[in-house]
């Protein structure tokens, strides 16, 4: 499929509530110790607002957990929701040249189903290694031991051990029933685009969800979300989906404040968005500390000046909509 054959116009979805799945912050403290009280409070808190929590994710530094931590963020997520609906990440650490570990992925995924999540498969050196049709039978086998979970494409902005597909293999993952739909983080509007063609012919009810924090408005063509930027203001991202679904112009002025935040925070390097969403989180009062994960990059401490000008005009846009 050439970029000529894209039409994005054709795919323009008015009044199409979106699917909003949020990837929880995992919040510190000074100490270098874990803020459960902040993480569970955030867990609610984007439940609240109508978005799906999505718990270690690269946002809640999944990768750079350690195993007795990601079942703890299972079991506070859980506990948190009471039987709510949440997606967690299938993480399997490796290295380049390592053969795949389908057990490792295997016990991961039980972990997930064992504490009620929805899992998605993040990728590794050993899966994203494999040729097309082994790729694809490796997903296959993934869906014999688990009913219902999600693919991820992850771009080598976000992480060493992430690709992006060509169309013929991301066609082979819509029809593998157990993958139920996608997270695609290649940050290519071309590239959604030319996923929802093809879902949209092939298999209507696959999500495709944007992982593009640089073009939010992806749901405007029929992308669902799961989105890093989204956990900086779960509350603003499901009023700017209903303005959408209700036909609504404020809908272009709410996304507009929103993408403003996504730029600024999704700068070079990447990864240091995360302490840009503990600096908001805390200008918010939402959490005590913008603490980040030891191994994760720092934002200057000048961001806040300007975080805080974007909190204030998403507030008076708040209370001018109210």
């Amino acid at each position: 499929m050439s970029t000529k054959s894209v039409n994005p116009l054709s795919l323009l979805r008015p009044g199409r509530k979106p699917v909003g799945m949020s990837a929880i912050l995992l919040p510190f403290e000074e100490s270098g110790s874990t803020d459960w009280a902040g993480f569970r409070a955030h867990v609610a808190r984007t439940a609240a607002a109508g978005l799906t929590p999505a718990v270690n994710m690269d946002t809640g530094y999944g990768n750079l957990l350690d195993e007795a931590t990601r079942r703890r963020v299972l079991a506070e997520t859980r506990n948190t929701l009471g039987g709510g609906v949440f997606v967690a990440g299938a993480f399997v650490a490796d290295w380049p040249g390592d053969a795949l570990n389908l057990d490792a992925y295997r016990q991961a995924i039980d972990a997930i189903q064992e504490h009620g999540g929805l899992p998605i498969i993040f990728q590794s050196h050993g899966l994203v290694s494999l040729p097309p049709d082994r790729l694809l039978e490796a997903y296959r086998a993934l869906g014999r031991a688990c009913p219902r979970y999600l693919a991820f494409e992850l771009g080598h902005a976000f992480a060493p051990f992430g690709k992006i597909y060509d169309l013929d293999t991301y066609a082979g993952l819509l029809d593998i029933p157990a993958c139920i739909g996608a997270k695609h983080s290649s940050l290519s509007r071309v590239l959604e685009w030319q996923r929802l063609m093809l879902r949209d012919e092939r298999r209507p009810d696959f999500l495709v969800l944007t992982g593009n924090d640089l073009a939010i408005d992806m749901i405007m063509y029929g992308s669902d979300y799961l989105l890093g930027l989204s956990t900086f203001a779960p509350d603003w991202f499901a009023r700017r989906d209903a303005l959408w679904a209700a036909g609504d112009a404020a809908f272009y002025e709410l996304n507009d404040l929103l993408q403003y935040l996504g730029f600024f925070a999704f700068r070079p390097p990447v990864p240091a968005y995360k302490h840009n969403a503990a600096q908001f989180l805390k200008l918010r009062g939402w959490i005590a500390c913008d603490a980040t994960h030891p191994n994760s990059p720092r934002r200057p401490v000048g961001d806040c000046y300007i975080l805080h000008d974007i909190a204030e005009r998403l507030a008076a846009f708040g209370e001018a909509s109210r």
